[in-house]
């Protein structure tokens, strides 16, 4: 079996570091504690081990094909996808009203890890339905949420989000899908393109959400609206009635993601497609929008699920091909630097998920109206690093485990080419890298006159205080610091070019600070957590009276739990030395003021 995880750092993060157990003291959790938690996580693992892992070479050597009409999915996909919802796992994080479970955002978050790990392709599916049906459960009407939501969590029906136009790609306002009321709903009629689990048969029915503009309302996205329009219509009763007028008409052909039926779909081809109208007219980006952190938070864990299992696989990989005379290849410094690299982004980018997830759990928990729009500030600041920065850096580890393996890595035998292909798509779909480095600079640090960077700013330089002669991590922390102030500096750039009316420069350079912001949050939260690990881990050599450097090294290299900690120390030292720097010099490249890439003629 292909998929590996590094299970322990998952209840690291969970349950030594961010302490999710205590969420159960509240009202909103009460009644979970560590061991509901760590019983769910293990139940999860299991599914994605036996259940999902299975179906990813399989997903990837067939595909899904059109056969007469009708986009049929790889074998194995519509049994998985009845046991995943059987099991509760399609809507974990949602109120019990509908069929959820109630469960935290952060250990929803960890077991999307497993599933999407063990198959990119298939977690599709469920996280596309959940994701509608969310939306559906947060801004329909009651009739609406009662007719369509509790076979969407169930698995009985199955949804999509519909925005891509032929013509309208990242400018969602150019949209030309038309809605034209009748009665109590909406003819609707348009094409979309790169819909994500837009046709298949897994389930009997999809719950598609269509942005439409309302014949009269205003060009852009001022003038549209939101709709739910099923592939088969839904009698009164709950029964399904006729087809719905929604034609799959193209799947796409791609690098890879090939388990996912991408499809073209067109809307009223016979003038027959009904649609209704969700929220109020002319609402339907702003309701999108309420909704995008949910769905970019989950593209990044794509990047960071597929970063860990690509990274687990070449460190077993090294630990077993030998060259020159027999030599282990792990043993080469070359690949301890592949190793530790990826590792370091792995370990990193999966801190920061669950450290954001846990915000929203506390958010959820918290009654304290100000402590709430704090860490709701937090969040949205964070949200596009998550996206974008664990996008980018999960193909980039995929990138370094082919290198890992040599020739084989280029091989189909070996699963890192597949791991690859699969994630590089996260960085383009739920708004391209650019453009969430663009919604970082141009809304985020600007929102309420810059408080969501200060709090930020605030909380890191506390740390930074906090553990300044940490007698361990001092140099580490000092350098966190300078960066933490370097970034700042370039941030009070940016504001300077907003004033000066110098608008592309900012543009220019947004993937750079993105990139850089989210160098110094994995460095602070790596070393923030290495200071815990190193604790545990002086305990646990005064417990195995462990006293010299000798006795430490040699009990890390037999004891699986020393070995564990001594990791956290190590790599939160090596993303502070070797990777950091990278966050130095991009501030010094922004705040240089070069604007050659500007004038370019090309």
């Amino acid at each position: 079996m292909s998929y590996k995880v590094n299970l322990r750092d998952v209840e690291f993060n969970l349950f030594d570091y961010l302490k999710v157990q205590d969420l159960g003291n509240t009202e909103k959790y009460q009644g979970f504690g560590q061991d509901e938690f760590g019983a769910i996580l293990n139940e999860a693992l299991k599914f994605a081990q036996n259940e999902i892992a299975p179906l990813n070479k399989i997903s990837d050597e067939v595909g899904c094909r059109m056969i007469d009409g009708q986009v049929v999915t790889p074998e194995g996909y519509k049994e998985a996808y009845k046991k995943f919802c059987e099991n509760g796992f399609l809507a974990m994080n949602n109120a019990p009203t509908y069929g959820g479970s109630n469960l935290p955002e952060s250990i929803t978050a960890a077991t999307h890890e497993f599933f999407i790990g063990a198959s990119i392709a298939f977690s599709m599916y469920p996280g596309l339905t959940h994701g509608s049906g969310h939306l559906i459960e947060t801004f329909a009407t009651e009739d609406l949420i009662k007719k369509y939501v509790p076979n969407m969590y169930g698995g009985k029906w199955a949804g999509t989000m519909c925005l891509t136009e032929p013509q309208a790609g990242s400018a969602v306002g150019d949209i030309t899908t038309s809605a034209v009321q009748e009665g109590d709903h909406y003819k609707i009629k348009g094409t979309k393109i790169f819909i994500s689990s837009g046709d298949h048969d897994v389930t009997e029915n999809i719950i598609h959400l269509v942005l439409a503009r309302v014949e009269g309302d205003p060009e852009g996205t001022k003038g549209i609206s939101l709709f739910v329009v099923p592939k088969v219509r839904v009698n009164d009763d709950g029964s399904l009635g006729e087809s719905n007028d929604v034609k799959c008409v193209n799947i796409e052909h791609k690098m890879g993601l090939k388990g996912s039926s991408t499809s073209t779909l067109t809307f009223g081809d016979n003038d027959n497609c009904i649609g209704y109208l969700v929220g109020k007219q002319c609402k339907g980006m702003s309701m999108m929008f309420q909704m995008m952190n949910e769905a970019r938070l989950a593209v990044g864990l794509q990047g960071q699920a597929i970063a860990s299992t690509a990274y687990e696989n070449a460190l077993a990989y090294a630990k077993e091909r030998t060259q020159f005379g027999k030599h282990l290849i792990i043993e080469f410094p070359d690949v301890k630097r592949m190793l530790i690299k990826q590792k370091a982004y792995s370990d990193g980018m999966r801190a920061l998920l669950l450290y954001v997830a846990y915000m929203e759990d506390r958010k959820e928990a918290e009654q304290d109206a100000e402590k709430k729009n704090r860490l709701q500030g937090q969040i949205d600041l964070l949200i596009p690093v998550c996206k974008a920065y664990c996008s980018d850096m999960g193909f980039k580890v995929t990138e370094l485990a082919v290198q890992t393996y040599g020739g084989y890595g280029y091989c189909s035998e070996y699963p890192v080419e597949q791991y690859m292909r699969d994630v590089k798509i996260s960085s383009i779909y739920e708004g391209t890298n650019g453009i969430q480095a663009l919604d970082l600079v141009g809304r985020k640090l600007g929102q309420n006159a810059g408080e969501l960077f200060r709090n930020y700013y605030e909380d890191i330089s506390k740390f930074c205080a906090g553990n300044a002669e940490h007698a361990a991590f001092k140099d580490e922390i000092a350098n966190i610091k300078k960066n933490a102030d370097q970034l700042a500096q370039t941030t009070m750039k940016f504001g300077e070019c907003a004033m000066n009316k110098n608008f592309n420069y900012p543009q220019l350079h947004a993937v750079d600070y993105l990139y850089t912001l989210g160098d110094v949050t994995l460095a602070w939260l790596l070393v923030d957590q290495a200071i815990l690990a190193n604790t545990k881990l002086e305990e646990l050599y005064q417990a195995k009276g462990a006293g010299d450097q000798e006795a430490q090294n040699k009990l890390c290299q037999e004891d699986d739990e020393a070995k564990f900690l001594r990791g956290k120390v190590d790599t939160a030292r090596y993303f502070v030395s070797s990777i950091l720097p990278h966050a130095t010099a991009r501030c010094k490249l922004i705040q240089g003021g070069d604007e050659t890439a500007l004038n370019v003629i090309f």
